[in-house]
């Protein structure tokens, strides 16, 4: 019976009929992962025994349609924290294969829109914001352009941007929260308040 489903998700490839086995273990790999108490690590076993087979087979489809499937969550999970800059590999990995999916193209252009912070973004910040909160609106910094420092009395940490129409933008935090940014280096944006 499972060897028969194993065919069928196969979409009819010739790699599937040639090697049942090979897919039965992606398969059984698939089943462990979508418990409803399943470990991150044995989600993690599928996606790499996933994209292992798919290395090996690229002509299934199914399996090539499934992997597709898991990088654009993945995608779209690092985005919604913030990683863009994690996010856009993985998009132009599944544009690679198919260049016309729309899901991969939606998301690489939001993501690429958000490495470059606009000055209405900038402005959309209010002071107390978390550091969190200011992700999703900025983004997470590239990896590099982050300061942290220390002090006795506070923990003070700059997250540094490029801006779209050229320049450097940056944003402070004292002990996780939003106090200040400036877009250009020195030209402060307005007070920054709540509302």
């Amino acid at each position: 019976m499972i060897a028969l489903a194993a065919m069928s998700c196969g979409g009819g490839s010739h790699d599937v009929a040639d090697n049942p086995s090979e897919w039965l273990r992606v398969l059984r790999h698939k089943q462990a992962a979508a418990a409803p108490n399943a470990p991150v690590k044995a989600k993690q076993v599928y996606a790499d025994t996933l994209g292992a087979f798919v290395q090996t087979h690229p002509t299934h489809s199914r399996g090539r349609e499934v992997y597709q499937y898991i990088q654009l969550d993945f995608a779209r999970e690092l985005a919604a924290l913030g990683r863009y800059q994690d996010a856009i590999p993985i998009y132009r990995a599944v544009l690679a294969h198919d260049p016309k999916n729309a899901a991969a193209m939606r998301g690489l252009g939001d993501a690429v829109d958000h490495l470059a912070v606009t000055h209405e973004k900038l402005l959309a910040l209010e002071k107390g914001m978390s550091q969190r909160d200011v992700a999703r609106v900025l983004g997470k910094p590239i990896p590099g352009w982050l300061i942290r420092n220390d002090r006795p009395d506070a923990a003070i940490e700059s997250w540094y941007y490029r801006c779209a129409g050229g320049g450097m933008a940056g944003v402070y935090f004292r002990d996780g929260v939003l106090f200040a940014a400036e877009e250009n280096s020195q030209a402060k944006l307005a007070p920054l308040m709540r509302q």
